[in-house]
């Protein structure tokens, strides 16, 4: 079989991966049959799951990280985007663009609950302090009496109670929360910039704008060095931000297109996942400067995933394009 010289670049750089001081390729989890268009990650550490949400597919690929395999699928979802898992509750929690967000049981994968916010739920993360799972919604239909087009951070507990919401000016993407204080950081592309709101006040605090670049929609903290990294593709520039002070303090090139980014505080790096081709590592010299480390190509159209701090692993979404069959690369963090 000839290959073209596309896919003997892709070959080399994956194999030259294997070899890299900073990410090593582990392996790579086939997903046959999987179509269309990948977005975010959960993951069951001590039970050694991934879940993937195929959202192209209207599916969530539950993979057995030991046998290197899928183990299950959970079909018939609009649109999965945000994914997590409660280890304490043993539930998983999935975000759909049709503006629900199920709660399944994490052994039998029972459907036990159904939140329905008004559209579009998308990313999902946990507040320790409120002991609240928060999902991102809203940005095409009114939010009860407020104007059209708003977005919220919605909290519920492990049983799909509702403990309140965060009303902000559009859609929210990606945010991150604190987990010495109580603000969390809003990503909000529409207005081009962060909102800064209280968990406990459930308040707007101040608002950042993103001048630097816009387009913006993954997000990392730091919270020990005060520095919030948010990943934007016009121009493709990741904004460091201080968050005492809201001012922009780097904004170093990254790879384009990138949905994806993730903060490793135990090797001072930033992770880009981005579908123009390239996983992006930016080594952090100091909280003002950082360098890319390394650059790994990556079939086009790879740009979400997730790192794992506690594994000590960086997952890639592959979708299937062409010849290309959708997958996952797992990387070791060297």
């Amino acid at each position: 079989m000839k290959l073209s010289i596309a896919a003997l670049l892709l070959l080399s750089s994956l194999a030259g991966a294997q070899d890299s001081p900073v990410l090593s390729l582990k392996t790579r989890l086939a997903l046959p049959d999987i179509n269309g268009r990948m977005d975010h990650f959960g993951v069951d550490v001590k039970g050694q799951r991934l879940f993937v949400s195929a959202l192209g597919n209207h599916t969530v690929e539950v993979l057995d990280l030991q046998a290197g395999r899928r183990a299950r699928t959970l079909p018939d979802l609009e649109e999965p985007q945000g994914l997590f898992f409660d280890a304490s509750a043993n539930r998983l929690f999935v975000a759909t663009a049709d503006g629900s967000t199920r709660i399944y049981d994490g052994a039998s994968f029972q459907l036990l609950e159904t939140v329905k916010f008004s559209d579009d739920a998308d990313n999902i993360r946990y507040d320790a302090r409120s002991r609240s799972v928060v999902v991102g919604y809203g940005g095409e239909k009114a939010l009860r009496g407020r104007p059209q087009g708003s977005g919220a951070l919605a909290f519920i507990d492990s049983h799909g109670k509702q403990g309140g919401e965060i009303i902000v000016d559009a859609h929210p993407e990606s945010f991150q929360l604190e987990k010495n204080g109580t603000r969390a950081f809003v990503n909000v592309p529409d207005k081009k910039e962060i909102q800064v709101v209280d968990t406990l006040k459930k308040t707007v605090l101040d608002r950042w704008p993103t001048a630097a670049a816009t387009t913006c929609f993954p997000m990392a903290l730091d919270e020990a060095h005060k520095r919030l990294f948010t990943g934007c593709r016009t121009p493709a520039r990741l904004l460091v931000v201080d968050t005492s002070s809201g001012k922009t303090v780097a904004s170093p090139e990254i790879v384009a297109d990138t949905d994806d980014l993730f903060y490793d505080a135990a090797r001072s790096r930033i992770y880009v996942i981005g579908g123009q081709g390239f996983i992006d590592v930016l080594q952090q010299k100091d909280p003002d400067h950082y360098e890319r480390a390394a650059r790994y190509t990556t079939p086009a159209g790879t740009r979400t995933g997730l790192f794992v701090a506690d594994l000590g692993q960086l997952f890639a979404a592959v979708p299937r394009r062409g010849q290309q069959g959708a997958e996952v690369l797992v990387y070791e963090a060297k």
